[in-house]
């Protein structure tokens, strides 16, 4: 009589590095460039969005020391971007680039689920 035996197979939870939000190569430059000149140096940079505006939602930036509770925390390059669970969902596909023009410099987000934007491009509606 044959015997078998088997062993129990137990599958690892999927992990995954996929990034919600995006950064390029100058915004990546430019954010580290003014963290720099900070004193003292922020841990990293917080993005999010906001309600406000004309069309409903702003994005924001701002410098940070640390991640809060409920963050995720992100490395761009060395540079560590935290995001709230809430603005996570508003931020998928989006990417953060830094434009200089003629006309001026910032940075600019492009989020490929925005339905409408305001006139002056700073606000918009998903």
């Amino acid at each position: 009589m044959a015997t078998t035996t088997t062993t129990p197979t137990t599958t690892a939870p999927a992990t995954t590095d996929a990034k919600p939000v995006t950064f390029s190569s100058s915004a990546i430059a430019k954010v580290k460039e003014i963290m720099a000149q900070q004193t003292p140096v922020p841990a990293g940079l917080r993005v999010g969005v906001v309600g406000g505006g004309c069309s409903g939602f702003s994005y924001s930036m701002s410098f940070e020391n640390g991640a809060g509770m409920m963050d995720k925390t992100f490395d761009f390059e060395g540079l560590k971007v935290f995001v709230d669970g809430t603005s996570l969902m508003y931020l998928k596909g989006v990417n953060v680039d830094y434009i200089e023009t003629l006309e001026g410099a910032g940075f600019k987000f492009d989020n490929p689920n925005v339905k409408s934007t305001c006139g002056c491009g700073s606000s918009f509606n998903v």
